[in-house]
């Protein structure tokens, strides 16, 4: 935001209210002064803080599915890989037996299956002509169907024991960066429950995200689309930008705390965003530009000392004007509390009164009939011109 120039024009009062308002001030005379601000064109805004974490928009974790031990890695932390290509290789002696196991297992299966075919077909032409009982019959075709299912088997055995020897070899599933690996050389991991990670990849890190978590009170002021700022610790000076791309409506409670996720896109073209830093959000959830604006005291000043402006009626600014205070209604709009958008009764470069300060004014010097220094913005008293040497 804008920041407002502020200045000090003296406003002379009345003796009698200086008397009512201020205690004696000793040997010197006591004045004071309005501050004024001028109207300015900025930026209204109003945000919601939070804290967040920063993520890969993409992150993928690769596994393996079979159980094994590690004998080859080719990729590391922070290895740029390619769809593909391969991250890692497992001990194939075991898998490779299995495979052999259920090749000779099929070759047996389809012996079977051809004899059992044969002999079904000529026990089915006997019975077609009366030579052989019907239970012969049936039997025969028995063991054939038996036959062709036990050869069924074998071939879906085979092909399962040919597709876990391509598992021992991982490959990349993404273009990407390796940002963890959990595995060493000569590890065993296992696949009996649940799959093993080995890798995981970040698909592009010049793309990130903010995972922040908004409080109660605030999300219902959240949309997408709206603008953010955020800082991170490992650079305190950088401010980096984003976008709110999604408010998500599971609520997570923490010592009575309730909040809700919402995901910040952010670009990252120096990659000084890395996953897992902490994130200082703010979510601007009221943007207003080039608009007129004075401080809100502006709009709470009155001249007379003690009194407060009212609240009720016509919004009223006190504009200093060949060095007088004008009260000049004002029409506002949006506010963040500290400023105040005025969209008609006051310019540009117009000053308006938002407050006093008290000044000291010298006594004049006995030697010489010279007054002291005094502000240029403050008039002259009545007869308090300079006298002549």
């Amino acid at each position: 935001m804008k920041q407002i120039r502020t200045k000090t024009t003296a406003l002379w009062l009345t003796a009698a209210m200086l008397v009512a308002a201020m205690p004696s001030c000793g040997p010197k005379e006591s004045g004071m002064a309005y501050e004024t601000a001028a109207v300015e064109r900025g930026t209204i805004s109003n945000s919601v803080t939070a804290t967040g974490t920063i993520e890969p928009i993409t992150e993928v974790d690769v596994g393996t599915q079979v159980s094994g031990k590690i004998t080859k890695l080719y990729a590391d932390y922070n290895s740029v890989v390619r769809a593909g290509q391969l991250l890692a290789e497992l001990d194939t002696v075991e898998l490779r037996a299995t495979l052999d196991s259920r090749t000779a297992s099929l070759e047996a299966a389809r012996v079977k299956y051809e004899y059992q075919q044969k002999n079904y077909n000529r026990i089915k032409g006997l019975f077609e002509k009366g030579m052989v009982s019907e239970t012969d019959y049936e039997d025969a075709e028995y063991a054939y169907q038996t036959a062709r299912t036990d050869y069924d088997q074998a071939k879906s055995n085979l092909v399962q024991a040919e597709t876990n020897l391509g598992y021992a070899r991982i490959y990349s599933p993404i273009d990407g960066i390796v940002i963890s690996r959990e595995v060493e050389v000569g590890q065993t991991v296992a696949s009996s429950f649940e799959t093993p990670t080995l890798f995981t990849l970040a698909e592009d890190l010049r793309q990130m995200r903010v995972i922040a978590d908004v409080d109660e009170a605030d999300i219902g002021q959240v949309e997408e689309g709206q603008q953010v700022s955020f800082t991170v610790d490992a650079y305190p000076n950088d401010v980096f930008r984003g976008t709110v791309t999604q408010k998500r409506l599971q609520a997570t409670e923490e010592s009575s705390v309730v909040t809700y996720e919402v995901v910040i896109s952010a670009d990252n073209p120096d990659l000084k965003l890395i996953p897992g830093l902490t994130a200082n959000v703010s979510i601007y959830t009221m943007q207003k530009p080039d608009v007129l604006i004075v401080p809100s005291k502006a709009l709470r000043f009155t001249p007379e000392l003690g009194q407060q402006a009212s609240t009720s009626g016509p919004k009223r600014v006190w504009v200093s004007r060949g060095g007088q205070l004008t009260e000049v209604a004002v029409k506002t709009g949006v506010s963040d509390g500290i400023y105040t958008e005025i969209t008609d009764g006051v310019a540009e470069g117009d000053s308006v009164a938002v407050g006093f300060r008290m000044v000291q004014v010298a006594e004049e010097d006995e030697a010489t009939g010279e007054s002291g220094e005094q502000s240029p913005f403050m008039p002259t008293p009545p007869g308090g011109g300079n006298k002549k040497k």
